[in-house]
């Protein structure tokens, strides 16, 4: 059973980075725009999907939203963030891009059959995956399974 989805709602995760214009550079070779209405000196909101934003802020613009002190990367992971791209060949050309610019590769190709991904460090330590799933797949693994060997049964 699926939870309805919650419309009008929209996903903006807040994340800290040391040098916004560098980090804005490696996340536009990756294919990623940005929102100039909510993008300034100090924070950029990178576009994920038509409910979804990542909002790169400066060290200090951070400070402002956060009570606790910024964890160090290097030392600490807090989160590991995910997006979906539309092919397999694009999980490679994404993560690839992402090595180019500067990141440094986290996981090689993790492949499940209806489901791929990879995974890469930003410039600031942040963890990524980029994954693709199979539409056939959207139900579930076990459905997925299911449909599949009922698929290949002898008729």
């Amino acid at each position: 059973m699926t939870t309805p989805a919650h419309p009008g709602r929209t996903l903006f995760v807040n994340i800290p980075v040391a040098n916004l214009q560098r980090s804005k550079a490696f996340f536009a070779k990756l294919g990623f725009s940005f929102n100039p209405n909510f993008t300034d000196e100090t924070a950029a909101c990178m576009l994920i999907g038509e409910q979804a934003s990542v909002m790169l802020l400066s060290h200090e613009k951070f400070a402002q939203f956060a009570k606790l002190p910024m964890a160090d990367p290097a030392t600490h992971t807090l989160a590991l963030y995910c997006f979906s791209v539309s092919s397999r060949e694009e999980v490679d050309a994404v993560a690839q891009a992402a090595l180019a610019a500067g990141g440094v590769e986290a996981d090689g190709l993790e492949d499940y059959g209806f489901m791929c991904s990879r995974s890469f460090y930003d410039l600031d330590g942040h963890g990524w995956q980029v994954m693709w799933m199979d539409p056939a797949a959207q139900k579930g693994p076990e459905e997925f399974a299911t449909s599949t060997q009922d698929a290949e049964a002898p008729a």
